[in-house]
């Protein structure tokens, strides 16, 4: 599935969507580039759970910024990590594996430590405020939800 953005407006209200079908328990990975809007996408999922986006910032330097909402959100950066062996002193498994919501910006830097199943999101910033999302799911519940994101969103 594929989006796009032509605002930071359009990227947040695309956020709220996918919030609006969080139950807990989700991972949602982030990737893109530097200024992709993958924090403006996270602002937009802590929206969605009732959080208020000026509240939420990038959690570059401290590595996770948690918010209470509807459901616990977990906002994860791991752009400053250098090796997955750098994220075991965090006992991320605790955090992966909750009831809470996990948004990670720079999961590739998770390597091997990637949860099995998961939301994942491409972003790529196509020109000043123009954006594609482009929406994978891995494992049945994923899928499931990447299903009733598309339905809300719709094209």
């Amino acid at each position: 599935m594929e989006k796009l953005s032509v605002s930071v407006n359009q990227t947040l209200k695309l956020g709220k969507r996918i919030a609006a079908h969080l139950v807990g328990g989700e991972v949602i990975l982030l990737y893109g580039n530097l200024g992709a809007g993958k924090t403006v996408l996270a602002k937009g999922i802590a929206q969605g759970l009732g959080i208020k986006k000026n509240d939420v910032v990038s959690p570059t330097f401290v590595l996770l910024r948690v918010y209470q909402g509807k459901h616990l959100l977990q906002h994860f950066d791991f752009y400053r990590i250098s090796s997955p062996e750098d994220i075991f002193a965090l006992g991320y498994q605790e955090y992966l594996y909750s009831d809470a919501v996990t948004v990670i910006e720079w999961p590739e830097r998770l390597k091997f430590l990637l949860p099995k199943e998961f939301l994942k999101i491409k972003l790529i910033a196509k020109a000043k405020n123009k954006r594609s999302f482009k929406f994978l799911a891995k494992g049945f519940r994923y899928k499931k939800l990447l299903e009733r994101i598309n339905e809300n969103t719709g094209n």
